[in-house]
């Protein structure tokens, strides 16, 4: 009894530890897009990178399929107030994406472009961090159109308007692009961890 009463306020504090400031924790996975979710055609899907690269690329979804896979758990954290520890994707790394599309020396950001004309943009800096990827898979099993699939953009350390569902298109730019909700009034840093939900 002894142990247990000294164990269990730790496992607390460490809990704690891990959800940024006013966030509440969820065990369910909460559905939030903008717009519908799109129709996939297995065969006219494609991935283009493009912009300021030596080596612009088109890869059907077979294609992307092949590439070198990585599977990857991480927290999420949506600006609305709520998160889900310990989500396992599978899919790609943004910087294996990076070493077959080669950017040039201007390059300082790039542009997530997803169905419906939705787009968020980050500093390469940051997109190079092993944990963020384009995941096709989640808990082993393909990724759910409702939640992204067939190809999501996920980084974690960011809230989570920032991993885009549906992509399409990478373009690598010197200047940072507004993006879809960046444009409307939020955070361009999205921090979690600094409370950065809004650009004002």
């Amino acid at each position: 009894m002894i142990c247990s009463y000294f164990i269990f306020p730790q496992i607390i504090i460490k809990f704690m530890q891990r959800l940024p400031p006013n966030q509440r924790l969820r065990t369910d996975f909460p559905i939030l897009h903008f717009g519908k979710v799109p129709e996939f055609d297995r065969e006219t899907w494609d991935f283009r990178i493009e912009g300021l690269v030596e080596n612009p690329i088109r890869l059907t979804f077979d294609e992307f399929m092949v590439l070198e896979k990585t599977v990857d758990v991480s927290d999420f954290h949506c600006v609305t107030g709520w998160s889900k520890f310990d989500l396992k994707w599978e899919g790609v790394r943004f910087s294996d994406i990076a070493k077959l599309a080669r950017p040039g020396a201007s390059a300082r950001f790039a542009t997530i472009e997803a169905e419906g004309g939705y787009t968020t943009s980050l500093p390469l800096e940051e997109l190079m961090e092993p944990d963020v990827i384009f995941a096709y898979g989640f808990d082993g099993k393909p990724l759910e159109p409702i939640h992204g699939g067939p190809l999501r953009f996920v980084i974690p350390k960011k809230y989570a308007y920032k991993s885009a569902k549906w992509v399409r298109r990478v373009i690598f730019t010197y200047e940072q692009e507004p993006g879809f909700w960046e444009a409307r009034g939020y955070s361009n840093s999205a921090d979690p961890w600094k409370e950065e939900r809004y650009s004002y």
